[in-house]
């Protein structure tokens, strides 16, 4: 057998369509480029990539774009290599596709809804985001799936549509510091001064909490009069957000801590009955 009758040979025969050892050299030759190419490009990206988290979130993002668009492109060169032409191929299939389209409508709007992140850009890898009362951050963008770290530990896999379709808080959007909040309510007996000094004192002893810029400085006021109890409210700013958690919780136990010392307390709500005799 010459090398040309061994190029021709053919390995798959189904109808009109066969696949020779040439047609199929071509189709490894294309998926050895594009994965060479796409491995050269991500070196360069991970070589030239910004230490500003917000630009190397939009650098890994068209990459992301750029590695999708070389494989379809690859795809359609080895359909069209192994002599199989796709206007040929969408005209017979597209009754098919019409179906599938309808039984897959949601999986294709996850796969648009991740084009256009990937494409804005408004959320990126290592963005921390507040999706449905969890908090995560962002450790990897797909075409139809987002990996989210939460602060438990876990590992959610949730779909694109959700980023497009309900709201979602991005907290590394935010103006740093953020600012956040901590409640709590004292008897009526209490001395309001001498409380708001303890507040001030709770927050400003937490090593996450910014004291030492006068404009976003820890700030106590009273809220409101409830039933039983004066509502006091802590503002602080911090650059902690993804374990803000961690940190109004140590302020709490600051908090306990420093009112038992000084006799303040946190009155629960009482109800006062009285019985009446005809």
């Amino acid at each position: 057998m010459t090398f040309k009758e061994f190029l021709e040979y053919h390995l798959l025969e189904i109808g009109n369509f066969s696949l020779t050892v040439s047609e199929l050299f071509i189709l490894l030759v294309i998926i050895i480029a594009t994965w060479l190419i796409l491995f050269l490009i991500k070196r360069l990206v991970l070589r030239t990539i910004s230490k500003d988290k917000h630009v190397a979130g939009r650098q890994y993002s068209v990459f992301l774009l750029v590695r999708y668009l070389l494989w379809i492109i690859a795809i359609v060169v080895i359909i069209e290599a192994i002599g199989i032409r796709m206007t040929i191929l969408i005209a017979s299939s597209a009754a098919l596709l019409v179906g599938m389209g309808l039984g897959l409508q949601q999986i294709f709007q996850d796969i648009v809804s991740g084009i256009f992140i990937l494409f804005e850009g408004t959320i990126k890898v290592d963005d921390v985001l507040d999706v449905g009362g969890i908090v995560g951050r962002i450790k990897e963008i797909r075409l139809r799936t987002s990996t989210l770290h939460t602060r438990d530990g876990t590992v959610m896999i949730i779909p694109n549509h959700k980023f497009i379709n309900e709201n979602v808080i991005n907290w590394s959007h935010n103006l740093k510091p953020t600012r956040f909040n901590v409640q709590v309510g004292v008897s009526y007996s209490c001395n309001e001064v001498q409380v708001r000094d303890i507040l001030y004192q709770c927050v400003s002893e937490h090593t996450e909490v910014i004291n030492d810029q006068p404009e976003i400085k820890p700030i106590v006021r009273i809220i409101d009069f409830g039933d039983s109890a004066v509502i006091f409210e802590i503002l602080f700013w911090s650059h902690n957000m993804f374990w803000i958690e961690n940190i109004k919780s140590d302020i709490r136990f600051n908090i306990r801590k420093k009112f038992h010392e000084h006799g303040i307390v946190i009155p629960f709500p009482q109800r006062d009955v009285h019985w009446k005799k005809d």
